[in-house]
């Protein structure tokens, strides 16, 4: 994959298809050096133990339309080239934690993409879901809550046209003043 928000992007999918009606994606830099920490965590059904030993096997796949799946495992190859780590935790109707981790300043670190593009297409795809976004770094931390925004809207939809322009904005401001001067591909 090109970019860490298309990771993002296919480990989300996943938790949707594992039902899940809570997911949380954070994503933070800590320490010096700094350390990117993606998380998408969900209260979906989990998996069984004997499954997630074996899931960041390519051709182990809890889907039916193909006997591959590559999401996880590429996450997983992205982070370790990068020097960086990859666990995953779940547990049967509780729900999956998925964690990577990349040095910043890595050579082998692919760039963070367009996460707000990517967090509203996620959005609009399952607007049913209550999505929590975090973004945290030393410079600054900012948490965006569906639940929160549904609520303020009352009858209108989160699907609307200006509701999802304004979301994609304040998504874009709150990477920038998190990431921005962090991550060298943030201005």
């Amino acid at each position: 994959m090109k970019d860490l928000s298309l990771h993002i992007l296919d480990i989300a999918q996943n938790s949707v298809r594992a039902d899940a009606d809570h997911i949380t994606v954070s994503i933070t830099v800590e320490g010096r050096p700094g350390i990117l920490k993606i998380v998408v965590s969900d209260n979906g059904k989990g998996m069984e133990p004997e499954f997630l030993q074996k899931v960041t096997d390519p051709f182990t796949t809890s889907r039916e339309t193909r006997h591959v799946g590559l999401g996880i495992p590429l996450l997983k190859q992205s982070a370790e080239l990068a020097g960086g780590t990859f666990s995953i935790r779940s547990v049967v109707n509780e729900g999956t934690e998925v964690c990577a981790t990349f040095p910043v300043d890595h050579v082998d670190r692919i760039p963070v993409g367009n996460v707000a593009e990517t967090l509203v297409m996620l959005v609009e795809s399952h607007p049913e879901i209550t999505w929590e976004f975090i973004f945290a770094s030393e410079r600054d931390r900012f948490e965006f809550s569906l639940a929160e925004v549904k609520k303020a809207l009352e009858d209108v939809s989160v699907t609307n046209r200006y509701v999802k322009e304004w979301i994609q904005n304040t998504l874009n401001e709150g990477f920038m003043s998190v990431f921005g001067g962090v991550l060298d591909e943030v201005n």
